[in-house]
């Protein structure tokens, strides 16, 4: 009825208002972030560009977060320039693309709440663990210096920065930038226009110009010029094995990544719930179009995200702009990166990498659970001293010995009579109680007839089975006369 297109329009323009509105704030939010990503990662400043392209016009449109916002994410820095490293840029789109197909498939799959299972222990060590190393490569960049190497190199080096070969200079202008960004948003004025990030990128590269700093500045070019799609040599490496641990380690950490992103998100607003597993068929869809270009991987970002909804974005319309955006801004005035700072986007890094630290949420999860601490520094512990990969498997390792304890509660109690020893063990008998049921069986009288009443344990594995079945064949090599008592069968 006509009675009802009115209202039905009258919606939908403030909405398109608000979601113009809100792709600006996220483009200027992105547009300094995606470069400084490419930069930590080792890559051309062009790819941290097209990534953030990408994330807005291809996985933007694509149903599964509506307000969530993709593009290349500070915690895959360290996996992509360890990447690059040691199989050459060459290989980066071969992996990103077989990381962004496994993706789809978990999709199809409906794995997508599975990655809830994780340990949130793990998963903040890891993030955390990513935001240190971060911090420790990004201490040279801002003094216009070129880290020794991985994690543990940059740690070890960090007394050569105060050796000499440091520049000041650039040093001055990352304080400058740091400074900015902790100052900005209390000017609400103009803060609610321009964000901290590019405010303070805008005054570093002011200060830089009119003090006529000799520090590096960023070199932009073409982005056809850096595109590199992977070849069959590099595609091969994905059939022969060469490259297949990278694709699933990259596959696993930048969907566990989008999707607690997501459940983040979700707690901002008020509207439709993220769809799991069509969110990672989206962000699979994305990374496929990355790697196919041999840009950067992509993840859904919670800075871009909650600048989003912040801003008042209502619908999917805000990211896919956000995009368009940062395609009109690379085709238009390229050459305006040119005289950005190196320091200024290795000062956003330093506070992207501390953001990832968290020490106040380190400080909560410890407060709250001593448990899920230790295994959240552990894991970022690990992470410093090994790799993400191997850091990531000593986290969840020690999650899971972590559960394997709280949940073995053996409880023991022995009462002595003129009949002889009762030993009465109850709730659950696992591997991990071997030594006190030991124990507690060689501190048994060693004569007269014994009890061994398991009737009250709720779990009795292998292990403490054969503990108790081998100390009743000693006793009864002896003569002693010993019953056992078994658990109670399980009901249906």
């Amino acid at each position: 009825m006509p009675a009802f297109t009115l209202p039905r329009k009258e919606k939908l323009f403030p909405s398109v208002r608000q979601d113009v509105t809100a792709s600006l704030v996220v483009f200027l939010v992105a547009l300094p972030l995606c470069v400084g990503v490419a930069v930590a990662s080792g890559v051309p400043a062009e790819l941290g560009l097209v990534t953030g392209i990408v994330g807005g016009l291809v996985a933007g449109l694509l149903p599964g977060s509506s307000l969530q916002v993709s593009g290349p994410a500070a915690g895959l820095t360290v996996l992509t320039l360890d990447l690059v490293q040691h199989h050459g840029l060459a290989s980066l789109g071969a992996v990103v693309l077989g990381a962004g197909l496994l993706q789809i498939l978990f999709g199809v799959l409906r794995v997508g709440r599975w990655f809830q299972a994780i340990s949130s222990g793990v998963v903040q060590g890891m993030l955390a663990g990513i935001g240190a190393v971060l911090i420790l490569g990004q201490l040279f960049a801002a003094l216009d210096r070129s880290a020794p190497g991985g994690a543990w190199a940059n740690l070890t080096g960090l007394p050569s920065l105060l050796g000499g070969g440091a520049s000041l200079a650039a040093g001055g202008i990352a304080v400058l930038t740091l400074l900015v960004i902790a100052v900005w948003p209390r000017v609400p004025v103009v803060s609610r226009y321009v964000p901290a990030p590019l405010a303070a990128v805008l005054v570093a590269v002011l200060a830089t110009a009119g003090l006529g700093l000799p520090i590096t500045r960023l070199e932009v070019g073409s982005l056809a010029d850096v595109l590199q799609p992977p070849g069959a040599a590099q595609l091969t490496g994905l059939v022969n094995g060469t490259l297949i641990g990278s694709v699933l380690v990259f596959a696993l950490i930048a969907s566990a990544e989008s999707l607690f992103s997501a459940a983040a998100v979700d707690r901002m607003h008020t509207g439709p719930r993220t769809a799991y597993n069509k969110e990672l068929v989206a962000q699979g869809v994305g990374n496929t179009v990355c790697g196919a270009l041999g840009a950067l991987p992509m993840t859904a970002v919670i800075v871009r995200s909650s600048a989003n909804v912040n801003a008042g974005a209502r619908t999917r319309l805000s990211r896919v702009l956000h995009g368009f955006w940062l395609l009109v801004f690379v085709v238009a005035v390229p050459g305006v990166l040119d005289l950005v700072p190196v320091a200024a986007l290795a000062a956003l890094l330093l506070q992207a990498g501390w953001k990832l630290v968290s020490p106040a949420k380190v400080a909560l999860v410890w407060k709250e659970n001593r448990g899920e601490a230790v295994v959240l520094l552990l894991t970022a512990a690990a992470i410093v001293a090994t790799t993400l990969f191997e850091g990531v498997l000593i986290g969840v390792l020690a999650a899971l010995v972590k559960t394997a304890w709280e949940l073995s509660h053996l409880h023991v109690s022995v009462v002595t009579g003129p009949d002889g020893t009762r030993l009465r063990l109850s709730g659950h008998a696992t591997f991990l109680r071997v030594p006190r049921l030991n124990r507690a069986l060689d501190e048994l009288p060693a004569d007269g007839e014994a009890v061994i009443d398991c009737g009250g344990l709720g779990h009795y594995d292998h292990a403490c089975q054969e503990t108790v079945r081998e100390w009743i064949q000693r006793q009864r090599a002896v003569g002693r006369t010993i019953t056992l008592i078994p658990p109670a069968p399980a009901h249906p």
